[in-house]
Parts: structure tokens; C-alpha cells; sequence
């Protein structure tokens, strides 16, 4: 197992939740070497060199890194929380896969759009959520119960430096309303952004650790009930844009002070007679990243009133 790097919220004397920077050992991403630094976001605030200098510093023991508060701290144990902190942002990717291509032409009443931007020079790029907004391995996704039909939608994640450089990888679970995004285009934003709608972890990986990024093999697993309601398998290696592309377009008249997590599309997307329900546990397993895992529920009354901006909040 590669090195993971993990938020974690580890409880004190009195039972306190506090909120801490790791990386996990032996592969157990509820276990790691503080890093002693404030957050990620302040690793990803720096150069891609200030960020591998600061996990160097951590992973020896030694003081030092970018935003570091006295270099590795002690082996703790803790809940895991979603990679993603302070003011980074979570952005996604569209139609980036043949099969993604295809869904979309088949819901939509305006099916052309989706075919053209397939092919198209600019990538399809939408705002998921605030770091706060994210849901993390272990933790509840939505549904909304204004849409007939939703789905999982399993991708690679690119974490980025403020200076726009690829330091790491995570998984991301894109929810989706498809009904609703099928209905009109410009209804994308409702169908991509809304509670419960954007799941990272376990961790991120080092970009360094991963040998060959662009072929990556990625399975999603939904189970119903203690059976399997929907399985299926792709590759990075089915993506038709390149990582640097989506990055380079991301940065475009946008800047990222404190980094930013790309997700990549998906090229899983299951029939249209099928939809992710309350009470299923989705499973996205991303080859040399790990998995991520959530139950479902609805969006609805106060089923999500645990996620909040406090850093240690906890599903009820």
C-alpha cells in the first residue's frame, strides 16, 4: 500500500475531537505520523516541491516543510475525515469518457451538447463543493428526492498545488441527479451540487507513488440489501483527455489559493432504468489509491444537519 495522507480527528483527554494531519501507516489510513503541519490546505498552498519537502520532513521525523509547525509529530489513531480542508475547492470533469458520452446523449432532450463537447478543444468543468461541503471514506451520501433517477459515479480525483501542479490522487464519488441534468442542461448545477452530492478518501496518494496514473484500473461496487445491484469496471486508460488538459483548463482565469481537487469523470454510468436508492453502500476501488465506501441516504429533513464547517463534524 502507498503512502496515504490523511485527515483525521483524534480524541484528547476529555473526549474532544481534534483535528490533525497524517500519514498512514501500513497501509491503516485510521493510523498515521502526525505531520505537523495545520492543514492541508496549507500543504497545498506552496510549489509541488514545498509539498514533497513537507512529507519528506514528516515521513523522516526530521523538522521542516512548507507550513510546517515542528516537523513529524507522534504515531496517533483516529477517525478518518475527508481529504480536503481550509479554502480548497472541489471541482469536476465531464463527459471525459466515451461511456459518460453516450449516457448523457441518451437522457438528455438535448442530446447534441453532449456529443459535441466530447470532441470539443475546451473540457466541461463544474464547481462540486467547498472543502467543508465533502464527505469522507465511511461517511453518508444523498440522493435527492426530487429526482427519479441517480447514480454513483466512481473517478479519479487530481489534487493540485496553488500553482497548479499535480501532487496526489484521490477517489472521488460524484453523485448525480440525472433526471434532473437530462431535463435541460443548464440544470447541471442542481444535478451536480448539492448536499451529500461529493464523497473523497480514503486519503491521497503521492503523485510520485503511483507508476503509471494513466492506467489505472477502477471498479464500482453497489450493494442493496447484502446483494450486489450494480458492478462494473473501466480504466483511466479509457479517459479521452489527458490530466494536464483538464488541469491547464481548471486554471484558466481562476486562481486557487489554497490548492484544488479535480475529478476526472467517470466512464461507469449504469442503464437508465436504474437508480441508487436510500440504504445502499457504494464501493469505488481506484488501483494503487484504495477505496471508498458510503451507505446512501436521502436528502431530506435533517438527515445531513451533521455536515457542517466544523472540522471534526460526525455523521448521526
Amino acid at each position: 500500500m502507498p503512502e496515504l495522507l490523511v485527515r483525521l480527528a483524534v480524541p484528547d483527554a476529555v473526549g474532544h475531537d481534534r483535528v490533525t494531519v497524517a500519514l498512514a501507516l501500513n497501509g491503516d489510513p485510521a493510523q498515521g505520523r502526525e505531520l505537523g503541519v495545520p492543514s492541508l490546505a496549507a500543504l497545498l498552498s506552496g510549489t509541488a516541491a514545498d509539498f514533497r519537502q513537507a512529507l519528506s520532513a514528516g515521513g523522516s521525523g526530521s523538522t521542516g516543510g512548507s507550513g510546517s509547525t515542528g516537523g513529524a509529530g507522534p504515531v496517533v489513531g483516529g477517525r478518518l475525515l475527508p481529504p480536503v480542508d481550509g479554502l480548497t475547492e472541489v471541482w469536476a470533469s465531464g463527459v471525459t469518457y466515451r461511456r459518460s458520452s453516450e449516457a448523457r446523449q441518451e437522457e438528455s432532450q438535448v442530446a447534441d451538447v453532449y456529443a459535441r463537447v466530447y470532441d470539443a478543444e475546451r473540457p466541461e468543468l463544474f464547481f462540486k463543493a467547498p472543502a467543508w461541503r465533502v464527505c469522507g471514506h465511511g461517511e453518508p451520501v444523498g440522493v435527492r428526492a426530487d429526482s427519479s433517477v441517480n447514480v454513483p459515479e466512481p473517478e479519479l480525483a487530481l489534487v493540485c498545488t496553488a500553482s497548479g501542479e499535480l501532487v496526489g490522487l484521490t477517489i472521488c464519488n460524484d453523485v448525480s441527479s440525472r433526471s434532473i441534468e437530462g431535463e435541460n442542461p443548464l440544470y447541471l448545477p442542481q444535478a451536480k451540487t448539492y448536499t451529500g452530492s461529493c464523497a473523497l478518501g480514503p486519503g491521497i496518494v503521492p503523485i510520485g507513488a503511483v507508476k503509471d496514473a494513466g492506467s489505472l484500473a477502477i471498479s464500482m461496487r453497489v450493494e442493496r440489501g447484502g446483494a450486489v445491484a450494480w458492478s462494473g469496471e473501466t480504466s483511466t486508460s479509457a479517459m479521452h483527455r489527458t490530466f494536464d488538459d483538464l488541469v491547464g483548463h481548471l486554471y484558466r482565469g481562476l486562481t486557487f489559493p489554497q490548492g484544488a481537487v479535480l475529478s476526472t469523470g467517470t466512464g461507469l454510468v449504469p442503464d437508465l432504468d436504474w437508480t441508487l436508492a436510500p440504504g445502499d453502500v457504494v464501493r469505488v476501488t481506484v488501483e494503487g489509491v484504495g477505496t471508498l465506501e458510503n451507505p446512501v441516504r436521502a436528502v431530506e429533513d435533517d438527515a445531513f444537519g451533521w455536515l457542517t464547517p466544523d472540522p471534526a463534524r460526525s455523521p448521526v
